[in-house]
């Protein structure tokens, strides 16, 4: 009988180790993201990413402008023939957004944003869009894609936006 309890006694040892051990099991931990020499830091990914509504799934890219400029840059031209193609493949209106940087005072932002618009408006046109289906606005500096107080962040905020079904 001693032996009896010696054994069950040992069984009961090991089988709490094994839980112990099961217990103290770690989650593998995710490889840190690569370092790409960018000073911009990307935002962290939600858990789950809100949905998009089905018209903004459209693969148009923005185009940029220079400073206090309103004409469409040699390096835009190909982006926009790219999205006019895009457009010619899809039913439904397009609104163009202008956007500037930070510098220069609300009123004078929100005229050259209109401009930018409408010089993107023009040159879609020209490539055989429909008028009727691109409405253009102008949001001045109210809307920067990138936070910033200098030419890197400057840079992307003179833009032009697309957004589909508007």
């Amino acid at each position: 009988m001693k032996r009896g309890s010696i054994v069950r006694f040992s069984m009961i040892v090991v089988m709490a180790g094994v839980l112990g051990l099961m217990a103290c099991a770690s989650k593998p931990k995710p490889a840190p993201a690569p370092d790409t020499g960018s000073e911009w830091s990307e935002a962290p990914t939600p858990a789950k990413p809100a949905p998009t509504p089905p018209s903004a799934k459209v693969n148009l890219q923005t185009v940029y402008f220079d400073f206090d400029r309103a004409e469409i840059r040699e390096d835009a031209r190909p982006v926009l023939r790219g999205n006019a193609k895009t457009l010619s493949s899809l039913t439904g209106n397009v609104t163009i957004e202008g956007h500037c940087d930070e510098r220069g005072s609300a009123e004078y932002n929100l005229a050259l944003g209109e401009r930018r618009a409408n010089a993107v408006k023009r040159y879609l046109v020209d490539l055989g869009v429909s008028s009727a289906r691109l409405r253009t606005v102008s949001f001045g500096e109210e809307r920067p894609a990138v936070q910033g107080h200098d030419e890197s962040a400057w840079r992307y905020n003179r833009r032009a936006d697309f957004v589909a079904g508007q």
